[in-house]
């Protein structure tokens, strides 16, 4: 069993700054890929930035500048850390996993459950 849980949302004004971490743990043999995407109410969910194992990351232009994406692999974890945000940041934000299962060849994917980030203006 895999799990990812993220942490680090709320709420804060408009050029404030959060950080958000990505906990994978369970029987993880590796981890691939990390990336970080975000749902607004009636939006369909964004690829917002990615990290490979070897820390190649990439980022949606509406964000280039103002987050990055970091990760811990001897702790198997994920940042995403926001600067400058805008109330067109709020969303959902979910962290999603491609990861070898100690015993298993193949990778799958796997989603975390999401974390709530709210910028006000």
């Amino acid at each position: 069993q895999v799990q990812l849980v993220e942490s680090g949302g709320g709420l804060v004004q408009a050029g404030g700054s959060l950080r958000l971490s990505c906990a994978a743990s369970g029987s993880i043999a590796s981890i691939n890929n990390m990336a970080w995407y975000r749902q607004a109410p009636g939006n369909q969910r964004e690829l917002v930035a990615t990290i490979t194992s070897d820390g190649s990351t990439t980022y949606v232009d509406p964000v280039k500048g103002r987050f990055a994406i970091s990760r811990d692999n001897a702790m198997n974890i994920a940042y995403l850390q926001m600067n400058e945000l805008k109330p067109e940041d709020t969303a959902v934000y979910s962290c999603y996993a491609t990861i070898r299962r100690r015993g298993y060849s193949a990778l799958q994917g796997y989603w975390g459950q999401g974390t709530q980030v709210t910028v006000s203006s």
